[in-house]
């Protein structure tokens, strides 16, 4: 039995496990909403079942108009309010057929509203004979061909891009944001574990982290790309600077210490670049005297 929760006007696919809502982007459901705490409240996700229980926040959660104590029960038809907003539990029978999967990957891939809910979109996908959206491959001095697995990374950033795009475009810049975060998390993520993650993915994956910061206002995209940067030991492209130089304009309160932390990262590295690497070295000191000013 597939179990969806209607919010706003989402219908979203519940996988089975553990589905956090709370303030936190880290949380599969964020809530941008004063009354939520970061993590809020949890759906227990079974074949047979949906249960949910408060996690100790501020103003509980509230099931059919009365606030609940340990774990509840769900039915099909329940509302579950969190903060001020409201969600409603239904079932939906799972009986797509097989030449609609590639549709529907698309379709859930608009619906991604939580970090966690990356080992479902991969699931999905798979078996849509798709694309998994993280790959790692192994570093090179030379411009190799992209790997197999970079390929299909890059088809996953085209999968979920276009649909950023278009989300970007009508200035729906959350939606946009809940769209890419969890491809472009498990990209860092896959980078802080060690791994050497090909350019034809870090650069798209710096350059949507880039637009983002500039869409949302949010300094911590433009700390990804740094970050990024950073521990791969590269110097940016220039498509990834130019984004930056339009998005940290509409940063709010923006930090220093990415951006610092990356720059020392280049001048370490200064005796190894060429001019056109010095040039964009340069680019990215500018961009941290205009981040200063701000």
């Amino acid at each position: 039995m597939a179990f969806r929760l209607r919010y706003q006007a989402h219908d979203l696919e519940l996988p089975l496990g553990e589905f956090v809502v709370g303030r936190s982007t880290e949380c599969q459901l964020s809530l941008d909403d004063p009354l939520v705490s970061r993590r809020h409240g949890m759906l227990k996700v079974r074949r047979d079942g949906v249960s949910v229980q408060d996690l100790g926040s501020r103003n509980g959660v509230v099931v059919n108009g009365a606030k609940i104590t340990g774990e509840r029960e769900l039915a099909p038809g329940d509302k579950v309010t969190i903060g001020s907003q409201e969600m409603v539990l239904s079932v939906a029978a799972d009986v797509r057929p097989a030449a609609q999967a590639g549709e529907d990957v698309y379709r859930r891939a608009t619906q991604t509203l939580g970090a966690a809910y990356v080992m479902d979109l991969r699931s999905a996908v798979e078996a849509a004979g798709g694309v998994p959206p993280a790959a790692g491959s192994r570093p090179s001095a030379m411009a190799d061909p992209p790997t197999a697995e970079a390929s299909r990374s890059v088809q996953s950033f085209q999968l979920l891009g276009g649909v950023a795009d278009k989300a970007l475009a009508m200035g729906k810049a959350e939606d946009a944001e809940r769209i890419l975060l969890v491809l472009l998390n498990d990209v860092l993520n896959r980078v802080r574990g060690g791994q050497q993650i090909d350019p034809s993915v870090s650069e798209p994956a710096a350059r949507y982290a880039a637009r983002l910061a500039g869409a949302t206002g949010k300094a911590s995209w433009s700390d990804y790309t740094f970050e990024l940067h950073r521990r791969l030991r590269r110097v940016m492209p220039a498509s990834v600077i130019d984004e930056l130089y339009v998005g940290v304009r509409k940063l709010k309160n923006p930090e220093l210490a990415a951006i610092r932390a990356y720059l020392e990262t280049l001048r370490e590295m200064a005796s190894t670049l060429g001019p056109a690497e010095r040039f964009l070295f340069q680019r990215v000191e500018g961009l941290e005297r205009q981040m200063a000013l701000k």
